[in-house]
């Protein structure tokens, strides 16, 4: 009996592992797709069927990164021998970068990538900071019309921001906010706000409230407490909902198509706007999109252990 209980446990287990794997398999094509996409030569990209072994080249980075227009005629020999290696890349599409002097003239993707960073992290910081001092009042002290306030809190959320889209426009047409990193933020951290609260109430509802008397009774005031006992206890929690608010403010589209337009503009927006000369080129929006992915991953292996910790916190209970 134990023998064939010891078989059919490995055999379950190898069947977990397979499946594990396929899942794995299934979530990463569509990222190795865009990746493998990013160093295609053009006239690979959409191939019918997908061509799967090519020669990687770096055109489309150079094509993402400046400025560049069809050429009617092919460049000379002496031109295309005399250019340097990442203009002749480009003169094998059959396009020309555009120069400034001898340096070439930069696309706008840099400046919209740095719009995301500094709009992400600025109302990821606003969002999770407000929201872990708000869940701290809700867990700790009796206020009037609780469950009325966090109900309207979370409402927020039920909403569509499609929706009120217009309104938003026009109002921050009036207040001057129209393409500018403020209004952005500003309705990162409103939205963000909502799902920040409810999930820190759930870390500080863990947090044993007597740490904190014996706290006060050593001598320490309400905001040293938190400070010194509540925050370190509430990092695991802090850094999930960080992860969290961070996807959501990177990701989001809709809004920064809307309110911004040149200076503020995001780099979803922009992406799908690089359709290049003539037909649209696939490996530069895929190479556009595989470096946008790159800060969440980063950003979210870092925090790894505190997200896997914070999304099972208070699971289990002793």
């Amino acid at each position: 009996m134990a023998a064939v209980a010891s078989s059919s446990e490995k055999t379950l287990n190898r069947a977990a592992i397979s499946a594990v794997i396929v899942i794995t398999i299934i979530f990463l094509a569509p990222i190795y797709w865009i990746g493998a996409t990013a160093f295609k030569p053009r006239a690979l990209a959409t191939t019918v069927p997908p061509t799967v072994f090519f020669k990687p080249e770096l055109s489309p980075i150079i094509k993402l990164f400046t400025k560049r227009v069809q050429m009617i005629n092919p460049v000379d020999k002496e031109t295309y021998d005399a250019a340097p290696w990442w203009q002749r890349e480009v003169y094998d599409g059959g396009e020309r970068i555009l120069m400034v002097g001898d340096s070439p003239q930069l696309s706008p993707y840099p400046s919209r990538f740095v719009n995301s960073l500094i709009v992400a992290v600025i109302s990821t910081v606003f969002a999770v900071g407000f929201g872990t001092f708000t869940a701290y009042a809700f867990s700790r002290f009796r206020i009037a019309g609780e469950k009325d306030l966090l109900f309207f809190i979370l409402s927020t959320r039920m909403l569509p921001p499609v929706v009120i889209a217009i309104p938003m426009f026009l109002m921050y047409r009036q207040f001057g906010l129209i393409d500018t990193h403020l209004g952005l933020i500003i309705l990162y951290v409103a939205f963000n706000l909502s799902f920040s609260v409810w999930l820190m109430k759930g870390f500080m509802d863990e947090i044993p409230k007597e740490y904190e008397e014996a706290a006060l009774v050593d001598g320490y005031t309400r905001m040293q407490a938190f400070w010194k006992i509540v925050l370190p206890e509430a990092v695991t929690g802090i850094a999930a909902t960080a992860v969290f608010c961070f996807i959501t403010a990177w990701n989001e589209y809709a809004f920064a198509l809307i309110l911004t337009s040149r200076n503020a503009q995001t780099a979803p927006p922009f992406i799908p706007s690089q359709v290049g000369s003539g037909l649209t080129d696939w490996t530069v929006i895929a190479v556009g999109s595989f470096l946008f992915l790159l800060p969440v991953a980063i950003f979210t292996f870092l925090l790894r252990k505190h997200l896997l910790r914070g999304v099972t916190f208070g699971a289990i209970r002793k």
